[in-house]
C-alpha cells in the first residue's frame, strides 16, 4: 500500500494506528493540536487489558516495553462505604489481566516507536470537507490546509472529522467527576494514603462517589464523581480553586474524613471532568476515504475501556490496511463492520457499570459483582 494514511490526534488510538502501520511499511502522517509532547498532562492510571488493549500492543510490537512501564502492584482495589468501613478488598497477586501504567508513559513508548517525523505538532484542525472521489480537505488554525484519499479521525469527543460521517453529537451523560492530585500521599497526606490503599479505591454512594488510585511516587489520583446536571456545575466557579474544592467537598459532608481529605488536601485545583457520550449504536454508512477511532467513533462515559478500545481500534484498522493495500475501501468497511457491534456492546456494558457504581444500590451492588453476595442497600 502506497496510499499515505492521514491520522488526526496524537492519542492512544492514534499513536497505535500509525505504528502498525510502520511496522507493515505502510507511511502515516499524525496531525495533533497540541504544541509538543509535553504540552499538557496526559492523565492518570490505565488498566490495560488483556483481551483488547494488550492485543493491540502486541500488534505494534510494544509488549516488552509495555512491560516495563507497568506499575507492579497497582491492581490491588478495595471498596469503602462512606464511614470508611472497607466492604471489600483484594491484593495484587499477579496474575490479573489488567496491568496499571500511567497514560504518559504508554503515549511515550509509542512516540518512541515512530520515525521523528510522524506527528506534526501544533495543528489544530478547524474544519474538514470532502472533495469528491475519496478526497477529503483538512484545514488547520495555523492557516495551512491538506488534502488526502486516507483519512482517520482519531480526534476524540469533539472529533472534527466525524461529521464526515456522521450528525451526532456528544451528550452530556448526566454526571462529571472533579480531579484532584495529593502528591507524597506517604509522609504528606497519610489518611488518604492508607484509605486509598496500594492501588484504586471506591468509595460509593447512590448518585456520588470517591475513586482514587496510587501512581508512581506515592501521588493519589482522585475523580470525585457526582450526578448532577451540568448547570449544577456551572454555577461553580472552577477558576476560585478554594471556592470550587469546598464546594464539591460539602456534597460530601458526614463522610469520614480521610474520604474527603481526597477532596479539601488537593495539591493542583480541582479540574471538572464532564462525562459526555454519543449514542449507544452509533454507526455510519460507508463513506469512501475516511473513518473514526477511539472517541471520534464511539464515546462512553469513563469505564476502564476507553483507552483499549482506541488502541485496538487502532491496530485492528493498521492490520485490516495491511491485508488489504490494494483496496482501501475493503479495508475500511471490514473495520468498520468488527468495530461497531463491539463498541456498542461495551457501551451498554459501561452503562450498566455507571448504574452499579452510582446507583441506587450503591456500594452495595459493586461488591457484589465480586463477593456474589452483596446487598442491596
Amino acid at each position: 500500500m502506497t496510499t499515505p494514511v492521514t491520522i488526526i490526534g496524537a492519542g492512544l488510538g492514534g499513536l497505535t494506528l500509525a505504528r502498525v502501520l510502520h511496522v507493515h511499511g505502510i507511511p502515516a502522517t499524525v496531525y495533533e493540536a497540541d504544541a509538543s509532547p509535553a504540552a499538557r498532562a496526559q492523565g492518570g492510571m490505565l488498566d490495560i487489558h488483556d483481551h483488547n488493549g494488550q492485543v493491540a500492543l502486541r500488534a505494534a510490537g510494544l509488549m516488552e516495553e509495555f512491560r516495563g512501564i507497568v506499575l507492579e502492584g497497582r491492581q490491588a482495589m478495595r471498596i469503602l462505604d462512606r464511614d470508611g468501613t472497607v466492604l471489600h478488598e483484594e491484593a495484587d497477586d499477579g496474575t490479573g489481566g489488567r496491568p496499571e501504567a500511567l497514560r504518559g508513559e504508554l503515549r511515550r513508548i509509542l512516540l518512541a516507536s515512530l520515525p521523528a517525523d510522524t506527528v506534526r505538532w501544533g495543528h489544530r484542525v478547524t474544519g474538514t470537507r470532502s472533495l469528491g472521489a475519496g478526497r477529503h480537505e483538512v484545514t488547520f488554525e495555523n492557516g495551512t490546509t491538506i488534502d488526502t484519499e486516507l483519512l482517520v479521525g482519531a480526534d476524540g469527543a469533539w472529533s472534527r472529522v466525524r461529521p464526515l460521517l456522521s450528525t451526532a453529537t456528544p451528550r452530556y451523560a448526566g454526571r462529571s467527576s472533579v480531579e484532584t492530585y495529593l502528591f507524597d500521599g506517604d509522609t504528606r497526606h497519610p489518611a488518604g494514603a492508607k484509605a486509598v490503599g496500594g492501588g484504586a479505591l471506591f468509595a460509593l454512594a447512590p448518585n456520588q462517589g470517591i475513586l482514587a488510585h496510587r501512581e508512581s511516587g506515592g501521588t493519589l489520583h482522585a475523580y470525585v464523581a457526582l450526578c448532577k446536571p451540568q448547570d449544577w456545575f456551572d454555577a461553580i466557579d472552577f477558576g476560585d480553586a478554594a471556592a470550587a474544592t469546598a464546594r464539591i467537598a460539602a456534597e460530601f459532608d458526614g463522610w469520614a474524613p480521610e474520604l474527603t481529605a481526597l477532596i479539601t488536601d488537593t495539591d493542583t485545583p480541582p479540574r471538572l471532568r464532564p462525562h459526555h457520550t454519543l449514542p449507544t449504536e452509533h454507526r455510519w454508512e460507508r463513506v469512501p476515504g475516511v473513518t473514526l477511532i477511539g472517541d471520534a467513533a464511539h464515546l462512553t462515559a469513563p469505564n476502564g475501556e476507553g483507552a483499549n478500545l482506541a488502541m485496538l481500534d487502532g491496530a485492528e484498522l493498521g492490520q485490516a490496511l495491511a491485508a488489504h493495500p490494494d483496496d482501501i475501501e475493503t479495508a475500511l468497511a471490514e473495520f468498520e463492520q468488527a468495530m461497531f457491534p463491539r463498541s456498542a456492546e461495551a457501551a451498554v456494558d459501561g452503562d450498566d457499570l455507571h448504574e452499579v457504581l452510582l446507583g441506587d444500590g450503591a456500594p452495595h451492588h459493586f461488591v457484589s459483582l465480586f463477593t456474589g453476595h452483596g446487598q442491596a442497600g
